[in-house]
């Protein structure tokens, strides 16, 4: 299936479907039957306490385990047993809590790299001239993320916050319809949160502008920042789901309350 095919889904039919999920470690129930939909253009936060599954979902949807029963469904194809080389080149972007950007590389090469992993080997990666074609799409992107002014410096050399940039921007270099963010706002200057919200929101409108599906689900612990960023929110608690809606909706529900100030 090639990228282009992947905007042939039917009319709202949704970007990812998850179906019962489930996924234990000997007794350990981490994720006990979750079910959600993202819908195209859709930013989509999950949250919870620590220990409630988020990251066993996640690592589910990012193809790094496989769960023990349930369904993923990528623009209606049936995606649970794929890896995350596979689904990348499906259209799946993400980033994770660690850094992934190459230190010794420059901004610019960061994201030209990760735009050759999507379209192909690591061999390619080494041997592909210097920008494959690429560089405007990497340019377009250093403009969109405020980073011209450290282009060409390695990114080993940058702030925290910067090289955080870095990483969400090679998210968005292979033009993905869905991008899984991982805690975009943790160790980030708490100065520089807003920062990440307002990019992310203006990435989601200029590429639904074009057209483009770009749903987003965030796993973050910064609740300020998912209730400014999303536009439904999912509170997992114990491996199942207690509530999902509008950020109006979470703030007004008690059990939603009572999980969090119960900790």
């Amino acid at each position: 299936m090639t990228h282009s095919q992947h905007h042939d889904r039917p009319e709202n039919a949704p970007v990812l479907k998850v179906t019962n999920i489930k996924k234990a470690y000997g007794a350990i129930q981490a994720v006990g039957g979750v079910s959600f939909e993202v819908r195209p253009g859709e930013i989509f936060g999950v949250i919870g306490p620590n220990g409630s599954g988020k990251t066993t979902l996640f690592n589910s949807m990012l193809g790094q385990i496989t769960p023990d029963e349930g369904r993923i469904e990528l623009n209606g194809e049936d995606v649970t047993q794929l890896g995350p080389l596979e689904l990348n080149r499906r259209g799946v972007g993400r980033t994770f809590q660690t850094l992934q950007v190459f230190g010794k590389m420059t901004v610019r090469d960061n994201l030209i790299v990760a735009a050759q992993e999507h379209h192909g080997s690591m061999f390619s990666r080494m041997f592909a001239p210097s920008d494959s074609g690429l560089g405007a799409k990497a340019d377009a992107l250093i403009d969109q993320f405020h980073i011209r002014h450290v282009a060409d410096k390695k990114a080993g050399e940058l702030s925290y916050g910067q090289q955080k940039l870095v990483d969400i921007a090679m998210a968005f270099m292979s033009e993905p319809d869905l991008v899984l963010l991982d805690e975009p706002c943790a160790g980030v200057n708490p100065a520089l949160v807003g920062g990440i919200s307002t990019l992310l929101k203006e990435l989601n409108q200029t590429r639904r502008a074009d057209g483009k599906a770009s749903s987003f689900v965030v796993i973050e612990h910064n609740m300020d920042f998912v209730m400014d960023l999303c536009h439904r929110i999912m509170v997992m608690v114990e491996g199942q789901v207690m509530a999902i809606g509008t950020p109006q909706e979470i703030r007004a529900n008690k059990q939603v309350l009572d999980a969090y100030l119960g900790n």
